[in-house]
């Protein structure tokens, strides 16, 4: 891998490539993904696109990831307090707990972190599979985020199975920045979506994402897969700037900022 925004004594000259292109360490990533500081909760999205826009191939997005990809989405995951996920991600792409991991474990202790990231699902309905893993053995417990007028019996089977249920809503639906001010009140700050589409594109409607990492995979693959972010456009689009820009075997690791 090699870094070729923002310009620093990292950034390797062109003469030079073939010396920078190389595997980072993980305490690398993370100093490079580190959360700024701040009294508010910073909402993250990690996604991963194809050049012709495809979120996923075959109703999952591994198909289009990378091996450094997924270096980078469990470096992410290492520096969240809590992920943010919505229902149908979790139905399609089989949710676990988050795990503990060493390589992590002493830079979350001197953040105040527990030893990994809570799962947040975000969902109307609750129609979820309470029975899974990641509601009944999380190694933190797993938030399920809803409105006040959820259906009861389902509130109730995902406290029955450990879950803690958090209302950002006064209906049925889930009001986003209410969701993130409910997780940031429980000292959950450093806060990480991964999607799916639907969700990112409530957070981007309502105003709350702050940071977008997507990795551009050099794929094409046509068809009618959904985008990074779905729903109703917003009247206005938001511009936000590169941040940072790394580059291995073709694939582009961007990171975006709100301006």
């Amino acid at each position: 891998m090699r870094r070729l925004l923002p310009v620093t004594d990292l950034t390797t000259p062109a003469p030079a490539v073939a010396a920078a292109d190389r595997e980072w360490t993980l305490d690398e990533l993370a100093d490079a993904y580190a959360y700024p500081g701040g009294e508010r909760p910073w909402l993250r999205a990690n996604m991963v696109s194809t050049l012709d826009g495809a979120a996923q191939h075959d109703g999952r997005s591994q198909g289009i990831s990378c091996p450094t990809d997924m270096r980078i989405f469990g470096t992410l995951r290492g520096l969240a307090d809590a992920v943010v996920v919505g229902a149908e991600t979790v139905r399609l792409e089989g949710y676990r707990p988050a795990r503990a991991r060493d390589a992590f474990a002493a830079r979350r202790e001197a953040a105040g972190q527990g030893p990994a990231p809570a799962i947040a699902v975000v969902s109307a309905s609750l129609d979820l599979d309470f029975s899974l893993p990641l509601f009944v053995s999380p190694l933190v417990p797993t938030f399920v985020i809803t409105g006040a007028a959820a259906p009861s019996d389902r509130v109730r089977a995902a406290r029955e199975a450990g879950a803690e249920v958090l209302f950002a809503g006064d209906g049925a639906a889930v009001d986003p920045a209410r969701a993130l001010a409910e997780l940031g009140g429980r000292g959950l700050d450093r806060l990480l979506t991964e999607g799916g589409p639907r969700l990112l594109g409530q957070f981007v409607a309502a105003g709350v994402l702050d940071e977008l990492c997507l990795t551009l995979s050099p794929l094409l693959t046509a068809g009618d897969a959904q985008r990074i972010a779905g729903g109703p456009a917003i009247p206005v689009p938001e511009r936000f700037s590169l941040v940072s820009l790394l580059e291995e075997g073709g694939f582009l690791f961007t990171r975006y900022g709100k301006i």
